[in-house]
């Protein structure tokens, strides 16, 4: 069974493949089309079918259009009402509308042999359900969708047995945490539907000093629905322009919605397990990406697991609409890596290095002259197998840094062109993680924050937000040798089983994907080390 999903409708465009039960390739468009979140610069952007990725999902696995046995779809246009009747101010919603319709013979147009009855819609929902239920390694379990918006809803709880879902809620619009807090950082001076984890770093400098007065608006019902709509956001703080500083009053107002925030995903995960007394919960939706919502989630809350999909935003629709129909024709295997997207050979590597004329060593181990760079204190750019799956970088394309050094999260900041308020996060052996860190463990997918233990966080000041917590991601000796190696090196020479690692890209653009855009990433930035494939590159020799 060849099914390939996508993911076109709002953000995120994305495609994934899923053969027989088993992941093979996952993608957004941003990587390949190099316009981040796959948005035009065009008033409606809302609508870009994911042409480059599909295909290459595809030639991955050596297979035509023709090979396909469905194209999951993560949109049924059928169950959606018209904006004004789901009480949305939305003026693109009938273009979108007509986009959705006609899905089937736009993938056909796209991908020449496609029969477009071979087009199977699933609605939104199902699809970020299926991301997750049906990829955590949990077996049979709860799970939990919250976004901006599907088809006609905000929200599905429900209930995984033998790859099955009973849906047991779902949130009608106009009703929407994920659409509440994109209306919060447009306010903030932010973009919408991109920027909101910018607000939940803010959030970690001020005081939820509005909290009880937004929770008037924004709070569980404690029966598996919320109300979130109707705030007014310039009766708490005025409205920041782009650029313009930020008040104490926008860290509190953003300290105050994120705690409303918090209370209603701790409701909604509290009803949902006295409904179903599952162990587990699988969770996955745009609001699954605010890391500080499901620690708490995590602490508080009644499930002994709680497992994020790392591509929780609408990218990973595509895979979960894979899944979803690949279910209906026989078991699925949970997904065991997020690294699912394009990777080099080190003979192709090597060759791009030759095209562009640069100095480049070939090391006995590449991890330990990295470890040795960054014991100096030197920034590496880590480019190594597949690209990642999601918006965390997660080993694979990276920016690394000694933690030690608490100048190196301003620096890193610099290079990136990022705000002063945003952190960055450590990577640490899953094996010594629990040292250093308390929260759930392991965290490979860097989707939660942690408590840092008082006696380190004097050590690896970098890593430590202003909240005293970190959003760390843990590295398996098997699954991630090379990463693991580069850590225990760096260790070695430092003491400290910890690096600072954030993605390796500059504001606004997409993580770099293809080599040749670490090149221009390295050429441009002050990066001294590129560590691309087992080669490395010096910006000393390489610019002198």
């Amino acid at each position: 069974m060849r099914v390939l999903g996508i993911n076109a409708l709002f953000h995120d465009p994305s495609a994934a493949l899923v053969i027989d039960g088993e992941i093979v390739a996952a993608a957004e468009e941003e990587r390949f089309s190099r316009r981040k979140h796959g948005k035009r610069p065009l008033p409606f952007s809302a609508w870009e079918l994911p042409e480059l990725s599909a295909r290459w999902c595809l030639e991955t696995a050596g297979l035509t259009p023709a090979d396909l046995d469905a194209v999951a779809y993560s949109y049924d246009h059928a169950l959606a009402l018209p904006a004004e009747e789901m009480g949305l101010d939305d003026p693109w919603d009938r273009l979108r509308q007509v986009y959705a319709r006609k899905a089937p013979e736009f993938l056909a147009e796209a991908l020449p042999g496609l029969n477009p009855d071979k087009v199977r819609l699933v609605a939104h929902h199902v699809a970020h359900a299926a991301s997750a239920g049906l990829a955590a390694p949990l077996g049979d379990c709860a799970v939990l969708v919250l976004d901006g918006r599907g088809e006609c809803s905000s929200q599905l709880a429900g209930k995984y047995t033998d790859g099955r879902l009973d849906i047991l809620s779902a949130q009608p619009l106009p009703e929407s945490l994920g659409l509440f807090y994109e209306e919060l950082t447009d306010h903030l001076g932010f973009l919408r539907s991109s920027d909101e984890f910018k607000v939940m770093a803010l959030a970690s400098y001020g005081r939820p000093r509005f909290a009880d007065r937004i929770g008037e608006r924004v709070h569980g019902r404690g029966d598996g629905g919320f109300r979130a709509s109707d705030v007014r956001w310039s009766d708490f703080a005025p409205r920041r322009n782009p650029g313009d500083p930020y008040s104490q009053e926008h860290a509190d107002l953003a300290a105050s919605a994120q705690r409303c925030l918090e209370d209603t995903v701790v409701d909604l995960g509290r009803w949902l397990h006295e409904r179903t007394g599952a162990t587990g919960l699988a969770f996955a939706g745009g609001v699954a990406l605010n890391c500080v919502a499901n620690a708490r989630l995590h602490r508080e809350g009644p499930f002994d697991q709680v497992w994020v999909q790392p591509a929780a935003g609408d990218a990973g629709t595509a895979l979960g609409a894979a899944l979803h129909v690949a279910a209906e024709q026989g078991p699925v295997r949970p997904m065991a890596t997020a690294a699912l997207g394009r990777g080099w050979s080190d003979e192709e590597l090597r060759r791009i290095l030759e095209t562009a004329a640069l100095p480049y060593e070939e090391p006995e181990d590449v991890a330990a002259a990295v470890a040795e760079e960054l014991a100096q204190d030197g920034i590496v750019a880590w480019f190594q197998g597949r690209s990642e799956f999601g918006p965390r970088a997660l080993g694979h394309r990276s920016l690394l840094a000694h933690p030690g050094r608490a100048e190196n999260l301003e620096r890193l900041n610099a290079v990136k062109g990022r705000e002063e308020f945003r952190p960055v996060a450590p990577m640490v052996l899953a094996d010594r993680a629990a040292e250093l860190f308390d929260g759930p463990l392991p965290s490979p997918y860097m989707l939660f924050v942690h408590e840092v233990a008082e006696e380190w966080k004097s050590r690896i000041p970098a890593v430590v937000h202003v909240d005293g917590t970190a959003r760390i991601q843990t590295v398996d000796r098997t699954a991630e040798p090379l990463v693991a190696r580069m850590l225990t090196a760096f260790e070695q020479r430092t003491g400290l089983p910890v690096v600072v690692n954030t993605s390796l890209n500059t504001a606004g653009r997409p993580m770099v994907d293809h080599p040749r855009e670490a090149l221009e990433c390295f050429g441009s930035a002050p990066v001294d080390l590129l560590a691309i494939g087992p080669f490395l590159v010096r910006r000393a020799k390489a610019f002198s």
